[in-house]
């Protein structure tokens, strides 16, 4: 009787221990390099700056887009609804946002 070869079985398991170690790699340094870039600190205000907690003050007057940034995330973030931000800033498309960008909240 003839012994089968196990090689292509063991390259196949090396393959794969190689492929969930840089899976797991990438989930990684995704999830430690994006830990600044927008956390709270991200998104900063223009003029007055909203202090979280849920306080019922006024809006910030402007705000400064920060990459990744969408309408939804910025109404979030200041209390300003959506609608109010479109009305107020009539030339920004909602789907194009530039980091940079000043845009009126009230």
């Amino acid at each position: 009787m003839t012994q089968r070869s196990s090689v292509p079985a063991r390259a196949l398991a090396v393959a794969a221990l190689v492929g969930g170690a840089l899976v797991l790699a990438v989930v990684i340094a995704s999830s430690v390099g994006d830990g600044g870039e927008k956390g709270r600190s991200g998104g900063v205000p223009a003029g007055e700056v909203r202090q979280g907690g849920g306080s019922e003050g006024e809006a910030p007057k402007a705000y400064v887009v920060q990459n990744g940034d969408t309408l939804t995330s910025i109404a979030n973030e200041t209390g300003v609804p959506v609608s109010r931000i479109e009305e107020l800033n009539p030339g920004v498309d909602p789907q194009i946002l530039v980091s940079g960008e000043k845009l009126k909240l009230r």
